[in-house]
């Protein structure tokens, strides 16, 4: 590939310091993985590469700065860029204009106007006319942007339809945040690669995660801060139900304990609001602009949560609802005003970028690790170096371990190979993001089968989670234990912050201990030993703990049932049929530390 100088339509555009106008390694504007990146296609000038970069990389730079370079040595004449949203569509148009790349985000139909490089499509308009798109790609030599390509797998005939229109292009650029759907639907334009399981994987070209640029300063850490309380609901049956979010029950009642949570007419989601409001609070003395978002979700929650807001803080909060034809001009208002609260139902879970965003309310009940990842994205953007972002979660096994496992990299895998008897971890995943996609006032016919109605709901603040690692005791909400945590400065480097959660952590235990037992009224342990699980992971955690009691039967020679009641004796607690996690944890370290021993 020639790299002399020569100018395309694109190019004389072009800022002479954009990057893609520089000689190559000559520009100092892009971020160390961007330019690996760079480097390594222009290396390899490979016709299909997915890049794969956390939420909050750049990965819009990264692929801008491509379409330039493409543009500018005329391996491609034109750009065609395909969102999964209208307002990411107008994003990605905007983003481009300011380097001198014209998208037309209203094209439908036609020639294109002279004055444009190329167009921004949604991947719905893609799958209505993909003909189309495949015209004027075989017409002209044609980059195609695909952005956040996870979603080309979201319905059969949308990635039959990417096939059929960008097949011919010239080069293909595939992007996500997350490379991982909880459905085997393959994705247009990915290579999978079998592994020595057997189990064909995504195979991405660029990998950037999210430890990763952690560890550059290119995305926030995030601080989770997990309410539980007791809630009370009324079934279908007519059966009234008490449990506590965070105690161990049946899918089904996490299920429904987490909606009654997430009513609007309970007292847990205007606790946490309020809380969530104190901690914007503290955040702003440092980072002056910073926003807080509700996740919702559906439209009467979200109108409901917005109205919590003013009665809370007596200011108005944006409101994003899905079907309103302004909501995306409404995201770019807020984006750029210095207003407190916006509250969404799905359209900002992905790729929308509102850098101010440091304080997050997951009100949502979809729980698949996809969703997850998308939502917290929408903190994690840094803009300079020092800054947090809060994630304010109920205490739901589910979420806890997405929080705890924030830095794990996960492909798309095709294949998912069943044991006999065992639960398919992925159908659920699958039926809860075909829920989070569908529009909210479709008659799914699920109302009647699923009637419950919420009673009651308090919220008690339960646990940070930062890093990995747990901290705090239970506290009420407004107690000091409580603002201990909500007061943590919005500006300081992660290993501060984590030096200041153990510091709160052991004031609170020292606290605590000062008290009389009498006055205790909530469960003051600290959080690494309440482990939050559900009941396939507590049957995991008596099988390890069994197994490791066998292999201590065969080195030290005594019977199982000696070393269960000497388990009891040093560790405390009940038999393991009715032990807590916590307490297996424990007695599993234990016998882990006898068998070192012996060695």
């Amino acid at each position: 590939m020639t790299t002399t100088a020569g100018t395309s339509t694109a190019s004389h555009h072009l800022s002479p310091a954009f990057p893609g106008r520089a000689p190559w390694g000559t520009a100092s504007k892009l971020r160390a993985w961007q330019q690996g990146a760079m480097e390594r296609y222009i290396q390899e000038q490979p016709r299909d590469f997915l890049a794969v970069a956390t939420p909050g990389a750049g990965k819009t730079t990264f692929a801008l700065t491509l379409a330039s370079w493409l543009l500018h040595h005329h391996v491609v004449q034109q750009v065609t860029v395909v969102a999964p949203t209208e307002h990411l569509k107008k994003q990605w148009a905007e983003a481009a204009a300011r380097i001198g790349i014209k998208l037309d985000p209203e094209y439908s139909a036609g020639p294109l106007g002279r004055e444009y490089h190329g167009v921004a499509v949604t991947y719905a308009g893609v799958g209505v006319r993909p003909m189309l798109h495949r015209n004027r790609v075989e017409q002209r030599k044609t980059l195609v942007i695909l952005d956040e390509i996870h979603h080309a797998g979201d319905s059969k005939s949308w990635g039959e339809a990417c096939l059929e229109a960008f097949e011919p292009a010239t080069r293909r650029l595939a992007l996500t945040g997350t490379p991982f759907r909880s459905d085997t639907n393959p994705i247009p334009f990915v290579t999978y690669e079998e592994g020595n399981d057997g189990i064909r994987r995504s195979a991405a070209d660029y990998t950037y995660g999210y430890g990763s640029a952690l560890a550059d300063n290119v995305v926030r850490p995030v601080i989770f801060l997990s309410y539980s309380g007791n809630m009370r609901w009324r079934t279908k049956a007519g059966d009234e139900i008490a449990a506590r979010l965070g105690e161990l029950m049946t899918k089904d009642a996490i299920s429904q304990a987490w909606r009654t949570a997430l009513d609007p007419r309970g007292e847990w989601m205007p606790s946490v609001l309020r809380a969530a409001d104190q901690r914007l609070t503290e955040v702003r003395k440092a980072i002056p602009d910073a926003g807080a978002l509700v996740i919702a979700s559906d439209q009467d929650s979200a109108r409901a949560y917005a109205k919590l807001i003013r009665e809370i803080t007596g200011s108005k909060a944006t409101l994003v609802l899905s079907d309103d034809s302004g909501a995306s001009e409404r995201i770019d208002e807020f984006s750029a005003n210095n207003d407190r609260w916006m509250v969404a139902v799905r359209m900002v879970s992905e790729g929308v970028d509102v850098p101010r965003l440091a304080v997050g309310v997951y009100a949502t009940t979809i729980s698949t690790p996809l969703f997850f990842a998308q939502a917290v994205g929408r903190f994690v953007r840094s803009r300079r170096r020092g800054e947090t972002a809060s994630v304010f979660l109920p205490t739901v096994p589910d979420l806890l371990s997405f929080a705890n496992e924030m830095e794990r990299e996960r492909d798309h895998v095709l294949d998912k190979p069943k044991k006999e008897g065992e639960e398919d971890p992925y159908a659920e995943s699958e039926k809860e993001m075909d829920e989070a996609n569908r529009e909210q006032d479709e008659d799914t016919g699920e109302q009647e089968q699923f009637a419950f109605e919420a009673l009651e709901s308090e919220a008690v603040f339960d646990r940070v989670m930062y890093n990995g690692a747990e901290f705090g005791m239970q506290a009420h909400p407004g107690s000091e234990e409580e603002q201990d945590y909500l007061g943590i400065p919005g500006l300081l480097e992660p290993d501060q912050v984590q030096l200041l959660l153990q510091k709160r952590q052991a004031r609170q235990i020292a606290h605590s201990r000062k008290k009389p037992d009498d006055e205790a009224d909530l469960l003051e342990v600290p959080a690494e030993r309440r482990p939050v699980v559900s009941h396939k992971e507590m049957m995991e955690l008596r099988r390890q703990l069994n197994t490791m009691v066998g292999a201590y039967v065969h080195q030290s020679g005594k019977p199982h049932g000696v070393i269960h009641t000497e388990l009891r004796r040093v560790c405390g607690g009940p038999p393991a049929a009715e032990a807590t996690a916590g307490q297996l944890k424990q007695r599993i370290a234990k016998v882990q530390e006898w068998a070192t021993r012996m060695k």
